[in-house]
This record gives structure tokens, C-alpha cells and sequence, in this order.
């Protein structure tokens, strides 16, 4: 019976159990998109996971959307990674960089280059971004002409390279929660008349040029891509998902590592795409506010659903380091701290006690 402890080979990947630690922005990195020490530690506390999916990486100084986030752009950022992913694998672990373009998501006063934002459309997303100066409005992007998305395209393909390079073990392409694939997909974010508008067929258009891109640059069997159907954050509504991915699915190259899914409360979409997808398929569960964060039981009755290959943890990793020991023996679980998830140093970020941590400080105190 598959559990969520037994291992799994997808693609060029060999997961040790199918514990898949969500990718989770926490804006550690320096102001010039560097991965740090902190970073290292952070994941290598966390390399028990069957698969740790990358923070959103910005494939280039466009596509960053906040205050510290890490890029792979340049040697320099390729560079400062490679300490996190040989950490990772010394301890056994297996690490994949999200290439996250955030698209018109962003503001010019929160990175030094002070861009512009870029989208498929002039639409501005309601809300508003924290910036040192306090909430701004998110600003109306500039919108992409087709030299703008052909070097998107190389850049993604070029930063795919740069992961490798850095020793991550592939790479997952983020197409959803709102970010610039997600937007070119979404029919309120997309007002274009050319060929990378309109359609549904051409709304999946720049979705699908960048994973052949990134597939030709690295394989394959290195490339995962992550959806989010239906999910309105970042100011999204997709009238038309019910034949937008499905009819994507249909188009993915069929030997990708992985497709990613983050529900939003439509598991009969989750139902329906695993049933259209015959590769591993990883689903990040839907869980109320109310309900918490995702537990080890919730992912196990999704695998023996047959659902899921493979379940995303978001809160759970990044209050439990251990968490793959600690569900063996039934917890219990850290509770995770809200107020530090972005930003700041080591606390609410590498403080989280281990279990066996938790249980030699119960001794001590003890004597």
C-alpha cells in the first residue's frame, strides 16, 4: 500500500517519501537577490523532506515582485545558491528552484532598480503592497510587447540553466496564484487581442512557450509546473477554467517530473485533472482558515484516494523542521508563527525546535 513514507521516482527525481515541502516566500535573500546562510540552514533543516520546492525565485529583475526575494539571473545568484542545494544533499535531500515571475505584482520603491511592473494587460490588481514607506496601491503595469515576452521566455529558459548550474536537482515552472503566467491565463488579466490573448487557446500560449523552453534548456524530467485553478489571489478570476486546464493538461509535455496543483477549495478540479494527467501529479490540500494547516492524516487519506501522488506541506514544514519524524510518531506539531513568515532574521525561521530538540530541553530543565 503506498503511504505517504514510501519513496517515489518521477521523472529524474527520487524521492525518499512523498512529503513535499510547499514552496513558501520568506524573503531572507539580499537586496541584490542573494541566498544567504540563513537560507542554507533554513532548508537543510528541512532535508527530510521526500521534495522541498523553492521559495519563488525571480528569473530576472522584472520578474521580482518583493523586498528580498532570491533571483537566478546571474552567476553571482547561481553561485550563492550552490551552498544551499550541496547542504541539502549531504543531509539526503532533494531541492528543486521555483522560477516565480510575479508579473504586476510589485512595486518600483520596493528594489533598487525601481521597475516597472510588467503584465500581458494594463490592469492594475486591487490591494496593496507593503513597502518601507508603508501600503502602496499596486501600480498599473506596462504591458508586454513581444520583444518583452520572447526575452521572458529565454530568461525562464536561462534561468532554469542557472538552477542546474547551482545544483538543484530541476526546476518548477510557476504558473498560477496570480503571477505573471497565471495573468496571461486569467481572463480578467489578459485584455489582449494578439496572439497571446483572446482565446483560451492563446491565453495558454506564453504558459506553454516557457515550459518547452525550460524543457529544452534541462530536460524534462527535471521540470515541474505549478497551477492553481480557480484560486482569486492576487486579484484573479477565471471565468473560464473549466476549459482552460483541462485544455492545458492536454498540451503539458506528458513527461514532466510533476504537475503541481494548489486547491482552492475545488477538489472536483483536483479530480478531473487527475484524471487527465497521467504523470505524478503533486496537490497541495485546500484547508480553511479555521480548519489549520494541512496534517499528516488529511495527506494520507488523499493518497489512499488516489488523488495525489505526492502531498504539499506548506505551515506544517516551516513550524516543524522534522516534520516527516515527528508524523511517525504522531507529533506533536510546533505551531507556526504568522508574524515572521516574511522577513527578519532567524526567528520564526530556524528557531523552530526538532522534536529531539523539544524533548533534551524538557531534560535539562529537568536538572
Amino acid at each position: 500500500m503506498t503511504t505517504l513514507y514510501s519513496s517515489l521516482t518521477t521523472g529524474a527525481l527520487a524521492l525518499q517519501n512523498r512529503f513535499v515541502m510547499a514552496p513558501m516566500s520568506r524573503n531572507r535573500a539580499t537586496a541584490d537577490g542573494l541566498a544567504t546562510a540563513l537560507m542554507a540552514q533554513y532548508y537543510t533543516q528541512r532535508a527530510g523532506a521526500g521534495l522541498i520546492i523553492s521559495e519563488g525565485i525571480q528569473p530576472n529583475i522584472t520578474g521580482q515582485g518583493f523586498m528580498h526575494s532570491p533571483g537566478l539571473h546571474n552567476q553571482q545568484q547561481a553561485d550563492s545558491w550552490r551552498a544551499v542545494t550541496t547542504a541539502v544533499h549531504r543531509q539526503g535531500g532533494l531541492i528543486v528552484a521555483q522560477l516565480m515571475h510575479a508579473g504586476r505584482i510589485g512595486h518600483p520603491s520596493l528594489y533598487a532598480s525601481a521597475h516597472q511592473s510588467l503584465a500581458p494587460s494594463a490592469v492594475a490588481a486591487n490591494g496593496f503592497t507593503y513597502t518601507a514607506a508603508g501600503p502602496q496601491p499596486y501600480p498599473v503595469p506596462r504591458v508586454m510587447d513581444s520583444t518583452d515576452i520572447r526575452q521572458t521566455i529565454e530568461d525562464f529558459a536561462c534561468a532554469a540553466k542557472f538552477a542546474i548550474d547551482a545544483g538543484f536537482d530541476g526546476v518548477e515552472i510557476h504558473a498560477g496564484n496570480g503571477f505573471l503566467l497565471h495573468q496571461f491565463m486569467a481572463d480578467n488579466t489578459n485584455l489582449r487581442s494578439d496572439a497571446y490573448g483572446g482565446s483560451v487557446q492563446n491565453r495558454l500560449r506564453l504558459t506553454l512557450e516557457v515550459t518547452a523552453a525550460v524543457v529544452a534548456a534541462i530536460g524534462a524530467g527535471r521540470t515541474g509546473i505549478r497551477l492553481s485553478p480557480e484560486n482569486p489571489y492576487n486579484d484573479i478570476r477565471e471565468a473560464d477554467a473549466l476549459m482552460l486546464y483541462p485544455a492545458l493538461c492536454r498540451q503539458l509535455p506528458a513527461d514532466l517530473a510533476y504537475l503541481h496543483l494548489m486547491e482552492a477549495g475545488n477538489r472536483d478540479m483536483t479530480a478531473l485533472l487527475r484524471q487527465m494527467w497521467a504523470g505524478c501529479l503533486i496537490v497541495n490540500p485546500h484547508q480553511s482558515a479555521q480548519a489549520g494547516a494541512v496534517t499528516p492524516a488529511i495527506a494520507s487519506e488523499i493518497l489512499q484516494q488516489g488523488l495525489a501522488d505526492a502531498v504539499a506541506f506548506g505551515a506544517l514544514f516551516l513550524a516543524n523542521p522534522d516534520l516527516v519524524a515527528r508524523s511517525r510518531q504522531g507529533g506533536p506539531y510546533n505551531q507556526v508563527d504568522p508574524s515572521t513568515f516574511y522577513g527578519g532574521g532567524a526567528a520564526g525561521y530556524t528557531d523552530y525546535p526538532t522534536l529531539a530538540e523539544q524533548s533534551q530541553n524538557t531534560v535539562s530543565s529537568v536538572f
